[in-house]
């Protein structure tokens, strides 16, 4: 999967666990590796990671579009 999300985009992390809401955060820093690319992200509740997505599981708003995608 591709998720085509640029620095300071917002992005949406499903929730692994049934009935949770999903992480969300503003994008900080993209991350080219060999094997693929992540992100790093401050998350809204204030802490600050390095997320590489996985198929399904994220959704990317950018600024200019104000409109989710998948």
């Amino acid at each position: 999967m591709t998720v085509t999300a640029t620095k300071g985009d917002r992005i949406s992390v499903d929730s692994q666990k049934a009935g949770e809401p999903p992480r969300q955060g503003t994008v900080l820093e993209i991350i080219e590796h060999e094997y693929g690319t992540s992100y790093r992200v401050a998350w809204d509740d204030g802490h600050e990671s390095t997320f590489r997505p996985t198929a399904g599981t994220v959704h990317t708003v950018h600024p200019t579009e104000g409109s989710a995608k998948k």
